[in-house]
């Protein structure tokens, strides 16, 4: 594990990290694709609209997983750089139990507040029905989607990120089969688009609980479920950042899906349908960012500072360049794509416009995303609780609500590129303020 942290030639080490990350980040993309066609495929917009109005539940989920799974795999990747392996062994087991304990209060909280809920998430009372049956079936899966982000991101700290992509990818094969079946064949709506996310939740738990055993410095064992305050501390400082940043994905989808409802559920379906095309971008980018996430923090760890600024400038690279080429093919082919999922013309017209806007500042986000998941790893925890509320929170609310009230739909849909250029700024000054301070080369 050493030599590939410490020795190996930056390309080959990143990319020997990220590859698995990226092509379980593929698996799930597929599955993404494959759900909205399946969906689609019933001709019925009010069960497209009620999936993606649920749709920021799953975000919310993923979460709260990751305040310990990320938050998590940062300090030990800071540990294991340091040696300090009793340590790496306490972290990873407590939070894994502690995800569990809170994945079953949210699932009982989830419940009793089904209602208001539902009502935040702008349901209708022609999309309800839908997204109730959605809503439900996957808050009582919630501790699998949950407690897998733990095992799957602290596991790769060891280099082990194969075995994480394997039970990925596993996990989302058997979605893609039960998704027609349980649509077409048992004719369960949306409650069974969500019983298969949760049985290929559970299996990808599974694997990685099972896989956790072949970890040398990480463990589960339930006698070394506890740190101390100060680790304590430093596992939810950089996880809380990292939580909020698909919770205020979760947001920014909400909030866009309620202005857009406004416009029928066209509108929204057609912005369902966007944002599962957009994640063919911008899953490879994250895959690449949290691949490279457990090398940023070793050798931040390791004080080994020219390896690290290399690693910094080789993903900046990365991230940008594909970016930039993904977002010039699919600005070309974004009328076919839509057709693809919903051959209805004003789906296909709106549809059009709002990923082409999304995608023109796509090289921007790759730049976000290494800023955010570099201030994750370093333990920047004020930088990144301020990239994590910036561009799906604070900015996009605020651009928003601004546009909509200036220009209407096309508003709302030009929002999200505004809140792209202006968080990949703030991004851009505090990665600069921060490699320009004298302390943190010295640290």
């Amino acid at each position: 594990m050493n030599d590939l942290f410490e020795k190996a030639p930056i390309p080959k080490a990143y990319m020997q990290l990220a590859i698995p990350v990226v092509l379980g980040m593929v698996a799930s993309m597929v599955y993404n694709l494959a759900d909205t066609f399946f969906v689609a495929q019933t001709g019925n917009a009010d069960l497209v609209a009620g999936i993606a109005l649920g749709s920021p539940l799953f975000s919310f989920m993923l979460a709260v997983g990751d305040i310990f799974g990320l938050g998590g795999s940062a300090v030990i990747s800071r540990v294991l750089g340091k040696h300090d392996y009793k340590q790496s062994a306490r972290i990873s087991s407590f939070c894994f139990y502690i995800a569990i304990a809170l994945s079953l209060v949210l699932t009982a909280l989830l419940l009793f507040f089904e209602s208001p809920i539902l009502n935040l998430l702008g349901a209708t009372d022609a999309t309800r029905p839908y997204i109730a049956d959605f809503y439900r079936v996957l808050v009582l899966g919630s501790t699998f989607i949950i407690v897998s982000l733990v095992p799957g991101n602290i596991i790769r700290t060891e280099g082990l990120a194969q075995l994480s992509m394997i039970a990925t990818i596993s996990g989302t094969v058997l979605t893609i089969i039960l998704d027609p079946l349980f649509l077409f064949v048992f004719h369960w709506g949306a409650s069974g688009v969500a019983f298969a996310n949760v049985i290929g939740y559970f299996v990808n738990t599974s694997l990685l609980v099972i896989f956790m055993r072949r970890a040398k410095s990480l463990s589960l064992a339930p006698k070394l479920a506890h740190i101390s305050r100060p680790a304590f501390k430093e596992v939810v400082a950089v996880g809380i950042p990292a939580s909020l940043t698909n919770l205020t994905q979760s947001f920014g989808l909400m909030l866009l899906n309620v202005y857009l409802a406004a416009y029928g559920a066209q509108a929204v379906a057609a912005m369902g349908i966007v944002q599962k095309v957009y994640m063919v971008v911008m899953m490879i980018m994250v895959g690449f960012a949290f691949g490279a996430q457990p090398l940023i923090g070793y050798n931040y760890g390791a004080k080994n500072w020219s390896r690290l600024k290399g690693i910094l400038h080789f993903d900046l690279k990365i991230e940008g360049g594909y970016a930039l080429v993904c977002a010039v093919i699919l600005i070309i082919f974004s009328p076919q794509l839509i057709k693809l999922f919903m051959n209805q013309a004003a789906i296909v017209s709106m549809g059009t416009v709002m990923l082409r806007a999304m995608l023109i500042t796509t090289p921007l986000v790759g730049f976000i995303l290494v800023f955010t998941t570099v201030f994750q790893s370093i333990g920047a925890a004020t930088s990144a609780l301020i990239m994590a509320l910036s561009r799906q929170a604070v900015i996009l609310g605020i651009a928003i609500v601004i546009l909509a009230k200036l220009f209407g739909l096309n508003g709302i849909i030009w929002a999200q590129p505004v809140a792209d250029v202006l968080t990949c700024l703030i991004g851009w000054y505090l990665y600069k303020k921060a490699f320009g301070k004298k302390k943190l080369a010295q640290d």
